[in-house]
């Protein structure tokens, strides 16, 4: 009875893994197109099927694979938190995104999801974006398309095995050119 009992506890729990553990597509209609509302810093994105990283990837299946789109979303979020003066606010809208490296299918069926990470492939983004100043006045907006192209040049951060450091830093150096220029033109 206790043997039974085990067994269906150890089912039950195999089967309650099993559905968290499904595999995350970014182009899920179910998935956020936007970070929760919170703080001076929202971040929105369009629909990630239409990305650059997606259309353009050599492995379109395993490019929309995780959850990308929302941990740069995050980033972006945080580094400009970081960055904006107090009592401002920022509001960002992806428009499109395509991450360091490039599936090559050509490489063979044992390369084919694997990511290259060459020069060649740099990150870029563009955005709109609007930032307001403490008093609710308009001080920036536009549409920007940024890309690192010496994102391979200036090495990688020590951020472990984070899979997403060369857009991240690619976010920072935005956010950071971004909110300076904003400052010298409010004065």
């Amino acid at each position: 009875m206790k043997y039974a009992a085990c067994v269906l506890i150890a089912a039950a729990l195999l089967a309650a893994t099993a559905a968290d553990a499904r595999v995350r597509n970014v182009t899920d209609p179910d998935a956020p197109r936007s970070l929760p509302a919170e703080g001076p810093v929202s971040v929105q994105w369009t629909d990630p099927a239409e990305f650059t990283d997606l259309k353009f990837s050599g492995n379109r299946w395993e490019a929309r694979q995780g959850n990308w789109v929302y941990q740069l979303a995050e980033h972006l979020r945080k580094s400009a938190a970081k960055q904006l003066p107090q009592g401002d606010r920022l509001e960002v809208t992806i428009q499109d995104f395509d991450r360091a490296g490039h599936y090559e299918p050509w490489r063979g069926a044992q390369m084919q999801d694997v990511r290259i990470v060459r020069d060649i492939y740099p990150p870029s983004m563009k955005l709109e974006f609007r930032h307001y100043g403490a008093d609710g006045q308009l001080l920036a907006e536009g549409t920007r398309e940024i890309r690192d192209m010496g994102f391979l040049v200036r090495g990688p951060q020590l951020r472990g095995s984070d899979n997403l450091q060369y857009e991240k830093r690619m976010i920072d150096d935005w956010v950071r050119d971004e909110l300076r220029k904003s400052a010298v033109a409010s004065n």
